[in-house]
């Protein structure tokens, strides 16, 4: 079940995700925020470009918060299109999980009204 402030926090990333066709490749097609455990807030954008050049929104966000802070474990995470909440992919997991061992326990908003914990997400970590 999700909260006010879930339903805030996936508001923000769909008006972060705002298409952009540039000459090889799309960004901002999805935006992402995450929150950490000491409640700072996040934003990243998408980078959809050609050769594996570019990359997803949640890298975004996790670059600015080890940019900007200390942080390494995030409390909540979110990533949406314009019109849709999705769940990370395999690599944007691995990399929560690989920056703290408390990520784990993670929340995730995987939909318009559903979260979850990183480990319901990734049961066989690589690590």
């Amino acid at each position: 079940m999700l909260t006010k402030e879930d339903k805030a926090l996936i508001e923000k990333a769909k008006s972060l995700a705002k298409e952009t066709n540039i000459k090889n490749g799309i960004v901002k097609e999805v935006g992402c925020v995450l929150i950490t455990e000491k409640g700072e807030t996040f934003l990243g954008v998408s980078l959809n470009l050609p050769c594996g050049i570019g990359f997803c929104a949640e890298h975004t966000a996790i670059s600015q918060m080890i940019t900007q802070t200390d942080e390494t474990h995030i409390k909540i995470i979110v990533a949406a299109s314009a019109w849709d909440v999705s769940a990370p992919c395999g690599r944007c997991r691995e990399l929560i999980n690989l920056l703290d061992e408390r990520n784990m326990e993670t929340e995730v908003i995987v939909s318009d009204e559903k979260k979850v914990k990183l480990k319901d997400l990734l049961p066989y970590k690589w690590t």
